[in-house]
């Protein structure tokens, strides 16, 4: 049965636009005579998606799926894709322009640090003021109250007003109201990264629970890749307010990450355009083979990152600190250059890193790197400099093919001794 059927939602905002500053008096008239016209122009041009104007924006359009009752729905993409805009419209705090949605049953949203809480309140009243507002009674409440406040850790100042509270203890707070009063629908946005690592762990495990054991329904936004595919059997993926695609949320992933990573191999750059600072400049940063200049990459391939900077001053001395992502956010390795950092005269310099074949599984990935002075000051970062695939062959020793798991996959020594 769906719990959440969403048919045509589109959601328009209109910019406000910068009027021309009047400097006399006339032309301040002339704006006040024209505003009723201009206004009269911009509301028609609201009507149509395919109008364009510079004071219409579509946050959203055409948004149409379901989500079954118990089922962990994962809503992907990057900033500005819609994603809050779409929960802030499922949890009833805006209106849709257009389309029409149909829940059954309580919603708990977290959309974001503190939401629905009462500054002046404390904790505690926060508690039965939220769950008020869900429609529980007070003996409800009351039943849930010591599992409320034991989940989020800030027993010591749950008498205390929130507006004294730090956002993590807002978060912890606001995730136990939501998860522990019972709501059929929970609703979570990106603001898990704001606590520590414990408590999002504690509440990937609450969130799996509150689903597998209790049926309830579960939307889930999040940028973290592992944590999606961990908790959500199916996700959706949102592209400039339209949804792209809506599948397993394996095959969302990749395509998602496919069309993030879309392989940026090299980045160079003129001296007056170079990124840096008075210190340093990168003239170019490549990834490549060892053997031939190809584009595309496997896991059988050995790899080479070239660096080439400019140093502006004289005598320093020098290393590089290549730090390796996966494409779900994970920062793999941190690489530095030769110890101890050799001393730089002012000019252009080189630098070779090699990754050997079979060390990084099939994936996405992307290459940020440091100029570091004394091993200890960081000069200049290019962060993102390089992103690329790695894919796997068919592998004739074996019989199965499918993805290995893990973003390693080295060829150690490892034998069964007959």
């Amino acid at each position: 049965m769906s719990i959440i059927k969403v048919e045509g939602v589109s959601k328009r905002y209109r910019l406000g636009l910068k009027e021309k500053q009047a400097k006399t008096l006339m032309e301040l008239l002339g704006n006040i005579i024209k505003s009723p016209y201009d206004n009269f122009k911009r509301l028609r041009s609201l009507s149509k998606f395919g109008e364009q104007n510079e004071s219409v924006f579509w946050a959203l359009k055409d948004i149409n799926f379901e989500v079954q009752q118990g089922e962990v729905l994962g809503i992907i993409g990057k900033n500005g894709a819609g994603k809050s805009t779409l929960l802030k419209i499922l949890s009833q705090i805006t209106e849709p322009t257009s389309g029409r949605i149909e829940m059954r049953g309580r919603v708990a949203s977290l959309l974001e640090v503190g939401t629905g809480f009462h500054p002046e309140l404390s904790g505690r009243e926060n508690i039965y003021m939220n769950g008020t507002i869900l429609g529980m009674t007070r003996r409800e409440i009351d039943s849930k109250l010591d599992e409320i406040i034991d989940f989020s850790g800030v027993e010591k100042f749950i008498d205390t007003p929130v507006k004294f509270y730090s956002s993590g203890m807002k978060v912890r707070l606001g995730f136990s109201v939501a998860a522990h009063l019972d709501p059929e629908i929970l609703i979570i946005d990106e603001v898990l990264a704001v606590g520590d690592y414990e408590f999002q762990k504690k509440c990937l495990g609450k969130m799996e629970d509150v689903s597998k054991n209790q049926g309830r329904t579960v939307l889930f936004v999040s940028h973290n890749m592992e944590a999606v595919k961990a908790l959500c059997p199916k996700a959706l993926s949102l592209n400039q307010g339209k949804m792209h695609l809506f599948d397993k949320t394996e095959n969302v992933i990749n395509d998602y990450l496919q069309r993030c990573f879309i392989g940026e191999h090299m980045q160079e750059w003129s001296y007056q355009d170079a990124p840096g600072n008075e210190f340093v400049k990168f003239k170019s940063i490549v990834i490549r083979k060892s053997i031939n200049n190809q584009a595309s990459f496997t896991v059988h391939d050995d790899l080479e990152v070239l660096t080439e900077f400019w140093l502006e001053k004289d005598d320093l001395r020098i290393n590089l600190s290549l730090h390796l992502y996966a494409g779900t956010g994970e920062c793999l390795m941190n690489i530095h250059s030769q110890m101890p950092p050799p001393t730089l005269r002012k000019g252009l310099h080189f630098s070779t890193c090699k990754f050997p074949k079979k060390l990084l599984n099939s994936g996405f990935y992307s290459i940020s790197m440091m100029i570091v002075k004394d091993t200890t000051t960081a000069l200049f970062e290019l962060k993102n400099a390089l992103s690329f695939e790695i894919q796997d062959i068919h592998r004739e020793d074996m019989h199965w093919h499918g993805k290995f798991p893990g973003f390693f996959r080295p060829d150690l020594p490892f034998t069964i001794q007959v």
